[in-house]
């Protein structure tokens, strides 16, 4: 199992290829469609859909389909054409929380490009138009993420599914967001408490990210399949909250230490943000009492720069929270690879499942 881990397999890859393809096929189409019945509204509405658009097609890892699509297969089901259409709605509930996310922390990139409220706060200035742009890139941001929102409903339940699927689909999906919600408003409420703490820390990480990204897009698959059984979204469990952790704190790890021309976003964008993840709250617990005054000038200052950075990083370094965050990654996906093991997953998963494990721990943006 370990050995596979860090190999290649070509098969799998492959497959995962060819549903990432599907996936950008039928997204396209949805947005071409919604976008050519905004302009029948108004043409005011022409920079919101092609953002949107722009937002959605132009990168993306697509890795909720891809766990949902293996979901389905670890259930003994190949996904036929409504089920790909259903899983690529996905894509747009991940927009809805990015374009969100940025907002609520203040990021100014995401992928490289200007985050949403700062494409329109940037749109409202050179077009010389009247008011404040930060608060019309503001709620133009609120708007798009509602959109999106909508429009993950809107493709789900267009999709093409029997009544049955959406029947045994629509619980999962209603509880993935709102877990995804919950995950999202503990994360901006640690960042008002006085002290970090560890399990709180990894609550945020679960919710905000790991259950919505891995654990109920499978769930969600295997729904779709209508060969889902208790025993199955257990077995799907216990590969996916536990590479759900790992995915996210890889997440926390590039927040402090990634290239910013890999990861899209500016070196250090968390620990200006003041981020409790479980990184910080793993440095916090082993500082010491100068290093923590130290920490303290620095970390969530808004003006943080270059060399402000480099102290918090010596120091997360120097109390040994980024070695030991590396060593429950490799622990956590341990834990799932095993999992991916269960002899009720249909073995045709069981390679998608371990490549997977790969592309979620093993990423640099």
């Amino acid at each position: 199992m370990n050995g596979y881990r860090y190999g290649v397999s070509l098969e799998a890859k492959a497959a995962l290829q060819e549903i990432r393809d599907a996936v950008e096929i039928e997204l396209a189409s949805f947005l071409t469609q919604q976008s050519d019945y905004l302009k029948t509204i108004s043409s005011d509405l022409i920079p919101v859909s092609h953002s949107l658009s722009s937002f959605l097609l132009d990168s993306g890892k697509r890795l909720r389909p891809l766990f949902a699509y293996t979901g389905c297969l670890s259930a003994g089901i190949n996904p036929q054409t409504p089920t790909i259409k259903a899983i690529a709605s996905l894509e747009l509930l991940q927009a809805c929380a990015l374009i969100h996310d940025d907002l609520m922390d203040g990021s100014d990139t995401r992928r490289g490009k200007p985050s949403i409220h700062r494409h329109f706060e940037s749109m409202h200035v050179q077009d010389e138009l009247e008011g404040f742009a930060p608060a019309y890139g503001l709620a133009a941001a609120v708007l798009l993420g509602d959109l999106a929102l909508v429009w993950s409903n809107q493709m789900l339940n267009a999709a093409g599914l029997t009544s049955i699927q959406l029947q045994d689909v629509l619980p999962i999906h209603d509880e993935m967001r709102v877990e995804l919600m919950a995950g999202q408003f503990l994360d901006i409420h640690e960042q008002t408490q006085k002290t970090t703490n560890l399990p709180r820390s990894q609550k945020i990480a679960r919710y905000k990210s790991g259950k919505y990204t891995i654990e109920r897009p499978l769930h969600i698959g295997a729904a779709l399949s209508g060969n889902q059984s208790p025993e199955l979204l257990a077995a799907l469990s216990a590969y996916g909250l536990p590479l759900g952790e790992a995915f996210q704190y890889r997440d926390d790890l590039l927040g402090v230490f990634g290239d910013p021309s890999v990861t899209g976003k500016p070196t250090g964008d968390d620990l200006r943000e003041g981020k409790r993840t479980v990184l910080i709250a793993l440095t916090d617990a082993a500082c010491s009492e100068v290093m923590r005054e130290e920490s303290r000038k620095y970390f969530g200052a808004a003006e943080l720069d270059s060399h402000g950075i480099s102290v918090l990083q010596e120091i997360i370094v120097s109390t040994g929270a980024k070695e030991k965050l590396e060593t429950m990654i490799d622990q956590l996906t341990d834990e799932a690879l095993r999992a991916a093991e269960n002899e009720l997953i249909a073995p045709a998963a069981h390679p998608l499942l371990l490549e997977l494990a790969k592309i979620a721990t093993k990423r640099s943006t």
